[in-house]
């Protein structure tokens, strides 16, 4: 099954800080155990490695992942669509990039911990809902 992690899951994992690491970490362990095909938008490296505080273990998470997981692009179809929704509904941007590119890609389910994100007609789920559901 093909799953799209939201940023937010990703710096989750990343920063111990963060009020949802523990889930983050937890869903992480959860999916490469059980061979999901986890998917992230290219556009993610950069605002990752950007917002990170250790460059160079950011840099190695991102060598790792770029060879385990599934590195999505946009295209301009779905950046034109994002941003015709961000005008007509007044919604986020990123969110709808995000949600368009996964849907696009066939992911089933979309994993954020983002409460008002984007329904664009893809099963989303918290990390710990998740993992709940999977109980």
């Amino acid at each position: 099954m093909r799953i799209f992690l939201d940023i937010n899951v990703v710096l989750d994992f990343l920063d111990r800080s963060r009020k949802c690491h523990t889930q983050a970490v937890q869903l992480l362990e959860y999916v490469v155990a059980n061979d999901y095909e986890i998917c992230i938008s290219e556009d993610m490296l950069t605002t990752i490695y950007y917002i990170s505080r250790n460059k160079i273990t950011v840099l190695a998470f991102l060598k790792t992942i770029t060879k385990e997981w599934n590195i999505l692009h946009f295209g301009q179809t779905i950046i034109a669509e994002a941003i015709e929704l961000a005008l007509d509904e007044r919604k986020d941007l990123e969110d709808l990039l995000q949600c368009l590119c996964a849907k696009e890609n066939n992911c089933a389910i979309l994993i954020t911990h983002d409460k008002t994100f984007y329904d664009c007609g893809i099963t989303i789920y918290t990390a710990a809902d998740f993992l709940k559901r999977k109980e």
